[in-house]
């Protein structure tokens, strides 16, 4: 009788925790440009959904990721920018270092419930997979993209087959890929334990080349020309399904108790795989690989309704780097020990009034560089990226103020030579503060 009323009592206090901390979703969608979304300023996209998050959260006008797929991602998951973090560029068989603390791994110890869904490209090795990184579930592809029907590797040979689930390779020849992570959650969630919150991160291989949209919203664009078009179309093909998901989190009575993030890793893409372009950043310079702010200023959203404002915007600096410690809080999860470079942003989210943690930001792609402080940014040999791989780059120092001029058009330089010294030595503490590299 004792036995079974301590079980009870266990039980109990399980359920009261889980019902304490909230589930987190963070949906991370793919070359997504800064202000592709209606709500964003895209007045030619359909994207009633991403829209609808929106009317129930709190957007970001001046959010930042990074300039190229795996290191915004080791962003996200380490609360590092790219250089500590040590991923500026794309990941290959390897990712950031294995000893690393992930996101994940900390929600797990915080009585989290892991899953993540979709493209990781943090390293293919198994020592680098997300099931050695804290996730307790995968489904998805390892590598940078691939055929949303075949699932073999999308750049090019040999051909590599590329599906996997908790470290098994599956085969789901003909399946649409963003249905079948619709499909993993749906089952996730569904069968979960439901004493314990769940962590999921759903990794959207969308608006990523290869465009594969579907063929009715080919249809409902027709007034664009390519590669607007498909673009739009593969976008709105995504958007249809994050529908289907928040349908699916309303049947389930999760609503109330998630936090969503949606955001997107980089800017928009002008590779000749993705027909040279479509992506849409306003006046924006720049986007992939580049530091310029098309490329690195995304969309964000953060909703949990009857918790943050709804329908709000918010103008203040705020980085992917930032989830860690914010989700950390919000979870009431321990944070001690943590290394991150990344700031709790609840008050941003809470309160219009609040001002940014950060007194600068830092991102790194290859050999470019940028600091970011106030409204002065500080670039080295940036990236100016045109249509079709054409890029080309600008050598040396570029110092832009995105208060006086948006469009990084014009290098102030000569104008102002002590804010390129203060910015230089901002970039040059933060370098000195890393640790030295194993030999």
């Amino acid at each position: 009788m004792r036995k079974n009323v301590l079980s009870v009592a266990l039980l109990m206090g399980c359920t009261a925790q889980a019902q304490q901390q909230p589930n987190v979703v963070i949906i991370y969608t793919d070359d997504h440009g800064t202000l592709d979304a209606n709500c964003f300023g895209a007045p030619d996209l359909y994207t009633p959904n991403i829209d609808a998050l929106a009317a129930r959260g709190v957007s970001f006008t001046q959010f930042y990721g990074a300039p190229v797929s795996s290191a915004s991602r080791a962003c996200l998951l380490t609360g590092q920018f790219a250089k500590r973090a040590g991923m500026t560029g794309n990941a290959g068989w390897t990712g950031f270092p294995v000893e690393k603390e992930t996101l994940a791994e900390r929600m797990q110890k915080g009585g989290y419930q892991t899953a993540c869904i979709g493209k990781w490209h943090l390293g293919s090795w198994k020592e680098y997979t997300p099931n050695q990184r804290g996730f307790d579930y995968f489904y998805g592809f390892l590598g940078g993209c691939i055929d949303s029907y075949s699932h073999f590797y999308y750049w090019w040979g040999p051909n590599i087959h590329d599906l996997w689930r908790n470290g098994q390779e599956i085969y789901q020849p003909g399946k649409f890929f963003t249905e079948g992570t619709l499909e993993e959650i749906r089952s996730y969630i569904g069968s979960r334990d439901k004493t314990k919150p769940f962590f999921l991160y759903w990794a959207v291989n969308i608006p990523h080349y290869p465009l594969q949209p579907k063929q009715k919203w080919i249809d409902y664009y027709a007034h664009l020309k390519n590669p607007r078009r498909q673009y739009a179309a593969w976008l709105t093909t995504f958007d249809e399904y994050l529908g289907e998901f928040r349908t699916f989190m309303h049947e389930q009575g999760l609503d109330e108790n998630t936090i969503v993030i949606f955001q997107a890793d980089n800017g928009h893409s002008t590779e000749v795989r993705g027909m040279g372009g479509g992506g849409y950043c306003g006046d924006y310079r720049g986007g992939k690989f580049s530091v310029f702010e098309g490329g690195v200023r995304v969309p964000c959203i953060v909703s949990w309704p009857g918790h943050f404002p709804e329908g709000e915007r918010r103008d203040a600096v705020a980085c992917c780097t930032d989830w860690f410690p914010t989700l950390l809080s919000l979870c009431n999860i321990d944070s001690e020990g943590i290394d991150v470079d990344g700031k709790d942003i609840t008050s941003l989210i809470t309160d219009p009034k609040a001002k940014t943690p950060h007194e600068a930001l830092f991102f790194d792609f290859n050999d470019s560089w940028a600091v970011r402080s106030g409204d002065w940014k500080l670039l080295s040999n940036p990236i100016d990226v045109l249509p079709n791989d054409k890029n080309e780059t600008i050598k040396g120092l570029f110092l832009s103020n995105i208060a006086l001029n948006p469009s990084e058009q014009t290098d102030y330089q000569k104008q102002y030579p002590e804010k390129v010294k203060e910015l230089q030595a901002l970039r040059e503490a933060f370098v000195s503060s890393l640790p030295a590299k194993k030999e």
